[in-house]
């Protein structure tokens, strides 16, 4: 398959359908990640602690969720497992405007409401990282990530802002609407996927949930570089949550940024992660993975400083906040597109989906309690000094990786070892096996 413009996968129908429709759902996605903590603030009047429970509600599935479902994926085909998520997405999504309509609406429901978004998330990721090198060729999974990072990048650059208008001239819940058309769009272009999803392969011998999870986990922590990479998110993802829990207040409290504001200095911060997407396979070429991989984390584990070091209000400050945000953007974009795709290389088939289960228990695990930490220092020593705190906490990220063999990375390895399965025989099912 030929390179350049119009070659690779821009020719590739199917994944270009996966691309479309996850792209429309990563906009209306953008739009409820800031919605949801915005009607909390604006409509319940919410405290630091309230906020930081309704962020950490909306990632507490990744730490009490993952792992199951990783074992759940390997079993089944992962293409239904993403159009089901997506209906249950739109469906909760949905329900906060019909709430609000019937005047009903409470923080309390905003909290049951993220949870279960999040289960529902989880389960879409998981089956998502493990379905794409099913849909697409080893040696396209840079370009493929690449490419559906760059849509995600654009939608945080638009999501914001949008969510942002949307709140400013609608209210909160009906701006969800437009997060759950986004949805029902995803759902309609993985529909029309044609490309056949292989059957989950059968297992020598069938194994437990509890032993599936651990084999899993067995494989994220005897490879070094999964290892280090893993802790490494884990460690930023802590930091990440608590500077997004206490950025929103400061800026809406202590600097008397408007909603509309809010989404604009977040949406145009974002132009880093467009710009990470599109550089990522020139920096790999040009210093070598490993080299890449840690230039691109002291890019964004250094920028968050800038936040709490802004003086406040005013030209120079905007300034700090987006560049702070856009640094981030680039490094956390270009380094995850490197690590997902060596990730999804020297794993066996058999195990991806508990492997990325594995490193997102890991990695995203720590949010809801970077929520907890963030609210809880906002309310303890202030917002400003808990800036601080937490962009120096960034800065511990670097280390895992630092001392592992990442750095000694030029390539990617050639591929996993052989799979000890057997191919599954009989007609194609999406039950898989059960215990």
């Amino acid at each position: 398959m030929r390179s350049g413009r119009f070659g690779g996968l821009w020719r590739d129908r199917e994944f270009l359908k996966l691309w479309t429709g996850e792209s429309v759902s990563q906009m209306g996605a953008q739009i409820t990640q800031l919605a949801l903590p915005l009607a909390a603030v604006y409509q319940f009047e919410a405290s630091s602690s309230q906020l930081g429970l309704l962020n950490a509600a909306s990632f507490a599935p990744f730490l009490g969720a993952t792992l199951f479902i990783g074992v759940w994926v390997d079993r089944r085909r992962r293409l239904p497992l993403m159009i089901w998520s997506n209906v249950g997405r739109a469906l909760l999504v949905g329900s906060v405007p019909l709430c609000a309509a019937l005047d009903v609406l409470s923080i309390g429901y905003l909290y049951v409401v993220a949870l279960l978004i999040g289960v529902l998330t989880v389960l879409f990721d998981v089956s998502y990282q493990s379905y794409l090198p099913s849909l697409i060729r080893r040696e396209q999974l840079v370009e493929g990530n690449s490419k559906l990072q760059a849509t995600s990048s654009l939608a945080q650059i638009g999501g914001p802002g949008l969510a942002g208008l949307l709140v400013g001239w609608l209210t909160a819940p009906v701006a969800l609407l437009a997060n759950a058309f986004g949805y029902v769009v995803s759902v309609a272009g993985l529909l029309a996927i044609r490309r056949p999803e292989p059957a989950p392969a059968v297992p020598v011998q069938r194994v437990s949930t509890a032993r599936g999870i651990a084999e899993g986990l067995r494989m994220v922590f005897r490879n070094a570089p999964i290892r280090a990479i893993a802790l490494e998110a884990g460690t930023y993802n802590l930091c990440w949550m608590s500077l997004q829990t206490l950025f929103v207040l400061y800026a809406a409290r202590e600097l008397g940024m408007g909603p509309a504001t809010i989404g604009l200095v977040l949406g145009i911060g974002a132009v880093g992660s467009l710009v990470g997407a599109v550089c990522a396979s020139r920096l790999k070429d040009r210093l070598g993975l490993g080299r890449a991989v840690i230039a691109e984390l002291v890019l964004c584990c250094a920028a968050p400083v800038l936040v709490p070091l802004a003086p406040g209000a005013g030209p120079l400050s905007y300034t700090m906040y987006v560049t702070a945000f856009a640094c981030c953007g680039i490094g956390s974009t270009m380094s995850t597109i490197h690590v997902v795709s060596l990730r999804q290389v020297i794993t066996p088939d058999h195990l991806l989906g508990r492997v990325n289960a594995g490193c997102r228990f890991i990695a995203w695990g720590p949010l809801p309690l970077g929520a907890l930490i963030g609210g809880y220092l906002g309310d303890a020593v202030g917002l400003r000094p808990a800036l601080y705190i937490t962009a120096f906490g960034f800065l511990f990220a670097l280390l895992w990786v630092v001392f592992s063999p990442v750095p000694a990375l030029k390539d990617f390895p050639a591929g996993p070892p052989p799979e000890p399965t057997t191919a599954a025989s009989g007609p194609p099912s999406d039950t898989g096996a059960t215990d």
